[in-house]
């Protein structure tokens, strides 16, 4: 009897170890499965919240097939203890490891609504942004100015928002003293900025910041990633230019960020300085001229007067040799590539060409052709009001 009571209770323990077994399997191949949802989804975690009430508004969005599934399987990973607070983006056909990967990771939000703070040469714009989660595009909510007295409703609601990311935009070509008084501006970092970096030293950029975040670390961050781009510039420079350091370089690319905003003739407005420095001629480069007069305090305003062109001030390029003593802008990647591989080229001269970029010459008699069509395309267009 005794003997198939235990025959009985093996087998009973063979056939729930074979059912937890297959349990198991089927359970591995749901959490890395292919997941339901059709369409892409962002999920809100508030903060407090856990991983059975997210898996339950998982379950009820369509997002997962089995809610206890998904809550064992952070339990097994360990990950359930590392849920973060905020708006993440589900994709869809997303298995339940990517999502437990994306709720548990870096705590970024990846969906919802974005403050994006563009620091532009001529002005400095808040956009209000939402992703939309079909699309994965963003969407503007509002636009504004930072100058304008009032900030939209819709700025004001999204600064309430705990899971509003936020991002600083540095365009090419602005100066050190515009990127710190626009983050002085700027109303979701903290800290009083003592001290304005060198000219030259932020890296034009994307960068992702918190709200609270103290204004002299963003700058850091900026002057970091220039630093880096500098030294990688500077270690892939052609041989034989006539550039004596990284600061030398640093000054160059700043005039071609300034002379040009098209990308690909970067290389040949660098040949140009290349050319000038290696013959003895001087640059006579107007963005230097410019320099001179607002000490990158903001922009000009209107053209440069002859008095202007005339006056020795250490950055004015038509009465100074060789380069200013400092850059006149913070310039961008692709200039500082182009100061270090200038074209191959035996211009010395360019001129505006009408079109938002440049015509260039080796000769004087060839370029003074160039001024003069330019100068009909000006009159063309001063007297169709454009």
């Amino acid at each position: 009897m005794w003997r198939a009571v235990a025959s009985n209770a093996l087998t009973i323990l063979v056939v729930g170890l074979f059912l937890m077994g297959g349990l198991i399997l089927w359970g591995q191949s749901q959490y890395k499965a292919e997941g339901p949802l059709e369409t892409a989804i962002c999920l809100q975690v508030e903060s407090g919240s856990n991983m059975t009430r997210v898996s339950r508004e998982l379950e009820d969005q369509g997002a997962i097939s089995n809610a206890t599934v998904f809550r064992m399987a952070a339990d097994y990973t360990d990950r359930a203890q590392r849920l973060k607070a905020g708006s993440f983006l589900v994709r869809e056909g997303a298995s339940m490891q990517q999502i437990i990967d994306e709720i548990t990771s870096s705590g970024a939000s990846t969906c919802g609504s974005e403050i994006e703070y563009r620091i532009g040469v001529a002005r400095t714009q808040t956009r209000v942004r939402e992703l939309n989660p079909a699309t994965l595009e963003f969407v503007d909510i509002a636009s504004f100015d930072v100058s304008e007295e009032e900030s939209p409703a819709a700025y004001t609601e999204k600064r309430e928002e705990a899971d509003t990311r936020y991002r600083v935009s540095l365009a090419e070509g602005v100066t050190s003293w515009q990127v710190v008084e626009a983050l002085k501006a700027f109303d979701a970092l903290t800290g009083e900025i003592t001290e304005i970096p060198a000219e030259g030293m932020l890296a034009p950029d994307s960068y992702d910041i918190t709200s609270g975040q103290d204004r002299n670390a963003v700058l850091q961050a900026m002057q970091d990633k220039q630093q880096l781009r500098i030294n990688a510039a500077w270690e892939n420079r052609q041989d034989g230019l006539p550039l004596n350091s990284p600061e030398e370089m640093l000054i160059l690319a700043s005039i071609i960020e300034k002379e040009t905003g098209v990308l690909g003739e970067r290389a040949q407005v660098a040949s140009v300085f290349v050319n000038r420095l290696n013959q003895g001629m001087k640059l006579q480069t107007d963005p230097t001229v410019i320099y001179g007069v607002t000490k990158g305090q903001g922009t000009l305003g209107r053209g440069l007067r002859r008095s202007e062109l005339r006056r020795a001030t250490p950055w004015n390029t038509y009465v100074i040799d060789g380069l200013p003593p400092t850059p006149i802008a913070n310039p961008g990647q692709a200039s500082l590539e182009a100061a270090v591989a200038p074209d191959d080229t035996n211009y010395v001269f360019f001129v505006a060409n009408g079109t938002g970029g440049h015509a260039f010459a080796e000769t004087l008699q060839e370029h003074n052709r160039n001024v003069a069509k330019w100068r009909e395309i000006e009159a063309e267009q001063n007297s169709s009001g454009n």
